[in-house]
């Protein structure tokens, strides 16, 4: 690779950092073929990039980044692939999912939201975190729950007032 194929690299990375809000970097070395193809089918199919990368090239990168990744520059250290999702978890899923038959990939880090994960180690918590689909369906569903008990206590007593008024009295609090 030129000094001039290199900087290129370099200046298209540093746009893919500063427009993902999510990223993880991973080490995948001692994966074979076979496994590495289904790693990347896997991720294809959850939306989600993966591509290895020199660790030289991304730390220039993650410098000429908006942003401060500082805590990342020392997960750079033999194999580094990152992976870039549109979801906070979507990486942790494929990379706890594809490990129950093979020991790689191993998370080295992690930049979600602003939020940095240094370590495997962080891998069960990552995969708990919920998408923004996730947290919208969870407060939709929490708004609708009152409003289902007073729709579910009129039809229950018929409408009569004494009706309501006992079925709202006898509900656990």
């Amino acid at each position: 690779m030129t000094r001039e194929e290199k900087n290129q690299f370099i200046d298209d990375l540093t746009v893919r950092l500063n427009d993902s809000s999510i990223f993880y970097l991973a080490d995948i070395a001692g994966l074979d073929a076979e496994s590495s193809s289904k790693l990347r089918r896997t991720c294809f199919g959850g939306d989600v990039q993966l591509e290895v990368v020199k660790n030289t090239l991304l730390k220039k990168a993650l410098e000429k980044a908006e942003g401060n990744f500082e805590e990342l520059y020392d997960t750079l250290k033999g194999n580094t692939s990152i992976m870039f999702a549109n979801t906070g978890n979507g990486p942790a899923k494929i990379i706890k999912e594809f490990r129950k038959k093979n020991d790689k990939p191993v998370l080295k880090g992690a930049f979600i939201e602003e939020a940095i994960y240094i370590g495997d180690e962080n891998l069960d918590a990552l995969v708990a975190i919920k998408s923004k689909e996730e947290l919208i369906g969870d407060i939709i569903g929490l708004l609708q729950s009152p409003a289902k008990n007073v729709v579910s206590a009129l039809k229950s007593s018929g409408g009569q007032l004494a009706g309501i008024v006992k079925t709202l009295s006898e509900r656990p609090e």
